[in-house]
This record gives C-alpha cells, structure tokens and sequence, in this order.
C-alpha cells in the first residue's frame, strides 16, 4: 500500500509562504546593531597594543657640553675628596684647568647635590678654601662613632683655655693671656705652637716689645671655621671644652667594703 508523500515543513521548504513569514519575524527580532555595515566596520580603527616605554616621551640626549660638566664635576669631587686641607679656588682651577667663573657654578652644583637630605656629607667652604665635611646634624652619632675607633686627641683644659682667649683677644701677648687666665702658661703656649693652632703675629710696639700671637688657618681647619666670624660665644666655646674634657665614671664601680 502507498503512502503519499509529507508536506515539506518550513525549513525543509524555504521558498513556502511559511517559512517567508518565519525569516521575516526572525529578522525583526534582531537589534540593529548586531548587523553591521560592511563598509562602516572596515572603516573601524584598528587597536594596536603599545609598551610603557613606548608611550613614555622621549628623554633628550645629553649634548657634549652637558656631558663635559658631568665629568668636570665628577673630578672636582674627587680632588676634594682626596686632599685633608681645604682646595682654594686657585688650586682648583689649576687642577681642571678651567676658568674661575666656570668653577665657581661647578662648586656651587656640587655643593647642591650634596645638600640632598640624603648625603651624609657636605662640600663647604673652610678657611679660604673648600672641604668635605660631615653634616651638622649627623656629628653627635659620628662622635660616637670615632669614640669607639679609638681615644680621640685632645687638648688640655689650659690650652683649651689659652686658645680660647687668643681667638678672642688677638693680637695678644703672653703678659695678657696671663693676666687674664691668672696663671704661668709658657708650657700651654708652646704646646699650641708645636700643633700650629696659634703663631707669632709680629711685636707690640710698647716696653720690652712683647711677642703677639694670633691663631692661625690649621686652627680654621681643625675647628671647621670658614673664618673668625664662624667662632662661636665665649661662653659656648666654654661648654664645649668642658664636655671635651668630662671623663666618663667607669662602668663597675669598685665596691666600697671590698675597697677597705
């Protein structure tokens, strides 16, 4: 027995009035923009991908001149480095072989940098010429430092005293230093004369001609004075010997029964 063929359904027919209104309603439903423009999508900008260092601005390339200021900068900090008493600036433009002008702003640079909080040291000018010297702020922790190196040299408190009063006083006489400590200070005198922290300042023009003294540019030196304005009063001077010159209580007392 023969079975008639099945209508076709819409899918299997897409040409029937069904499947016609079924692509109709399908196509409706669709948002407009889901449906491109071919023409607008090729138009689209093409997103590239791009390294940080790519999108950072390009740092300009040092020129000659400033390449050389780095390296003049860089010997004027060695030499400075290197040499115990202050470098006058006659000194220093003999040694670079440059002009005053030129190494006076070298300096001036040089010193900025070193004043960057974190430095620890500093470039300062010191009795007419210039030195690398420990901060201000950091002396109390390198004086303990160099304490526990080794015992510190230290002046006596008369010459202390005696200096002092020449510092103050000069040009003065031995006759006057004497009348104003009340004491004989032959021995201190030549104590400080040997350190060459004091020296002979010529005559004072009165009876006897008396020699005067006066310090000298090693006392700008071991004092880190830039000149005599720099010195401090009298009466820190004062304290500052004495805290100098204090000696520590030892650390175990000895025991008083057992001392008896």
């Amino acid at each position: 027995m023969a079975f008639p063929d099945p209508e076709p359904t819409p899918e299997q027919n897409p040409e029937s009035p069904e499947a016609k209104t079924e692509a109709a309603k399908t196509e409706a439903a669709k948002p407009e923009d889901a449906k491109p423009d071919e023409a607008q999508a090729d138009a689209l900008p093409v997103q590239e991908s791009f390294s940080a260092e790519e999108l950072l601005p390009d740092e300009p390339a040092p020129t000659p001149a400033t390449m050389e200021d780095a390296k003049l900068k860089a010997v004027l900090e060695a030499i400075i480095y290197v040499t115990d008493e202050p470098l006058t600036l006659d000194q220093i433009c003999a040694a670079i072989e440059q002009p005053r002008d030129r190494v006076t702003d070298l300096l001036e640079q040089l010193a900025a940098d070193y004043e960057r909080p974190e430095r620890g040291l500093s470039v300062r000018e010191i009795a007419g010429g210039f030195k690398m010297t420990t901060k201000p702020e950091h002396h109390e922790a390198v004086r303990r430092f160099v304490k526990n190196l080794k015992p510190p040299l230290k002046l006596s408190l008369p010459a202390l005293e005696t200096l002092a009063v020449i510092a103050y006083k000069q040009p003065i006489t031995r006759p006057e230093i004497m009348e104003i400590r009340g004491v004989q200070g032959a021995g201190v005198l030549k104590t400080l004369l040997d350190r060459k922290l004091i020296g002979t300042a010529g005559h004072k023009q009165v009876v006897g001609k008396p020699t005067l003294y006066k310090t000298t540019r090693e006392f700008l030196v071991q004092f880190g004075l830039k000149d005599l304005g720099e010195l401090p009063s009298l009466k820190e001077f004062q304290e500052l010997a004495r805290m100098d010159t204090e000696t520590p209580p030892p650390e175990n007392p000895p025991d008083p029964e057992q001392a008896e």
